[in-house]
């Protein structure tokens, strides 16, 4: 026959430490079960461990580009880091305001070309790909699935979709139009699964019929409800295609027949058929453009959505 512990002999061993609960130290890491101490790797390296993974990713992805843009302004490079700074030469040549090997005229006219199509194909992509994404959020319907594979179906590679679309639409092969329509296809999946992730971590029945009960029509209520709460996935998904548009080559090479050329083209001669200080040049251009427009997307997009009123 065994002894049972009495009420007080069970308070004493929690008191001291043996009553199975665990003692953390937060300073040390030290996690504590019943006196005895062990180390908590994880709560004490976890985060220097994930910091310097990270660190070490961005570096190894960013010390390309930055070497590049400064191969740009320099005037040889043939060991690993550029010589004779500081030369703006490449650059003028690649922008066709300068004689040089592979260069092209109308060159800056091209790339303001691009970046509309670029913008185009971003603005229908929102125009469609927002709503699109809260239906497949919001409601159940039929063929809910299937509606949703096709949502994301596009994403293939730009030559299926451009042979597709000159075999539909061959009046339309060479013009903006169709460059237009081609980048919203090709990117709108993008955008589609984006702004979906925004609207499923918010409860959109709930806001919908607290706005609703306050006498907002339902257009008004998704218009300043729900579609400000969305912003940073429309922000990114925004930024994602117009980037991605942008720089869509097999797309572009099957399509464009005339007109200017736009900066994927441009980037393909500037690599192809220059020298590599004028390719070097060519990418920073591009990457210039691309952070420029990150920055002005984000920008815009901040003080665009709100839902308080300005005085």
């Amino acid at each position: 026959m065994t002894d049972t512990p009495n009420s007080d002999e069970m308070e004493a061993s929690d008191e001291n430490g043996w009553g199975g609960q665990d003692d953390i130290e937060e300073d040390t890491g030290r996690v504590g079960r019943g006196g005895l101490y062990r180390l908590d790797v994880s709560s004490r390296f976890g985060r220097t461990v994930v910091t310097a993974i990270l660190f070490a990713t961005l570096a190894f992805l960013m010390i390309p580009i930055v070497v590049t843009v400064i191969a740009s302004f320099g005037t040889t490079w043939t060991g690993v880091l550029p010589r004779g700074f500081v030369n703006f030469d490449n650059w003028r040549i690649v922008l066709g305001l300068a004689e040089g090997e592979g260069v092209r005229r109308g060159v800056i006219s091209g790339l303001v070309y691009s970046a509309g199509l670029a913008t185009a194909g971003m603005v229908i992509n929102i125009l469609v790909g927002v709503p699109i994404a809260y239906s497949l959020t919001r409601y159940e319907f039929f063929a809910k699935d299937w509606i949703n594979t096709l949502a994301i179906l596009p994403i293939v590679p730009g030559v299926i979709l451009a042979v597709a679309f000159l075999r539909t639409y061959p009046e339309h092969g060479g013009s903006a139009f169709g460059l237009i329509v081609g980048y919203a296809l090709l990117k709108s999946p993008f955008m589609v699964l984006t702004v979906q992730s925004s609207f499923q971590s918010m409860n959109l029945k709930r806001i919908e019929e607290s706005a609703r009960s306050l006498g907002a029509s339902w257009p008004r209520t998704f218009l300043t409800v729900i579609v400000p709460n969305a912003k940073n996935g429309i922000i990114a998904g925004s930024i994602i295609t117009w980037t991605l548009a942008a720089a869509e080559f097999n797309f572009t090479y099957m399509v464009h027949a005339r007109g200017p050329r736009p900066f994927s083209l441009f980037l393909f001669e500037n690599i192809t058929r220059s020298p590599v200080l004028q390719s070097a040049a060519a990418v920073s251009v591009y990457f210039l453009i691309v952070t420029t427009v990150i920055v002005l997307l984000q920008t815009l997009g901040k003080a665009g959505f709100t839902t308080v009123e300005r005085q």
